[in-house]
């Protein structure tokens, strides 16, 4: 089984690539869905996190607000790695059973859509890392754009990742997300065509 760590900034296109190798085939282990999933009203994760930020980061039907849990997160890094602290250990551990599950079922290529993958050091995990790139005006504007938010809140959440060009330097594969779409969609099939 082939594994591709695949990672990327804050709106640099990640998600797209991610759909682009699942139609080429790919089984895909999106930790940000499992992210979504380990904090649902309940699960050992939100009690762990309502119990550190408090009440207030919740709605009324129990599920965390992410823009107000967002807001505390990014304005404060000791309270983004008290968040990290907590659920990165329940997101790996549902990673691992999703590889073996992977593993049983005969699949060939398997992709971690990570977006902290070099941050939580899980770069060991994967045959190859894959960075979708994009210059940081071009994210900047993309995530203004999709998030709604203010040059300012968009920055700090740029900023609170590891930056791209940190990230290219250590990817074995680099997909450059600038252009449209179709420049995108030829470079991951170049490189799909290259999986020993």
């Amino acid at each position: 089984m082939y594994t591709i760590g695949l990672t990327g900034g804050i709106a640099s296109g990640k998600s797209t690539v991610s759909a682009m190798l699942r139609k080429l085939g790919a089984y895909i282990i999106d930790a940000d869905e499992i992210a979504r999933k380990i904090v649902m009203p309940n699960e050992p994760a939100w009690h762990d996190i309502v119990a550190h930020f408090g009440n207030e980061i919740l709605l009324p039907d129990g599920r965390i607000n992410r823009e107000v849990l967002g807001q505390k997160i990014f304005k404060d890094k000791a309270e983004r790695q008290c968040l990290e602290k907590i659920t990165h250990p329940y997101i790996e551990n549902e990673v691992q059973k999703s590889i073996a599950h992977a593993k049983s079922i005969g699949e060939q290529v398997v992709v971690l859509d990570v977006p902290l993958l070099f941050e939580v050091g899980w770069g060991k995990m994967v045959d190859r890392i894959w960075v979708v790139y994009v210059e940081k005006e071009v994210q900047l504007s993309r995530l203004m754009d999709r998030n709604h938010l203010t040059r300012q809140q968009a920055q700090e959440r740029v900023d609170a990742q590891m930056s791209l060009d940190e990230k290219v330097k250590q990817a074995d594969v680099v997909i450059n997300n600038n252009l449209d779409i179709e420049h995108a969609r030829m470079q991951v099939a170049a490189a799909w065509r290259k999986i020993d």
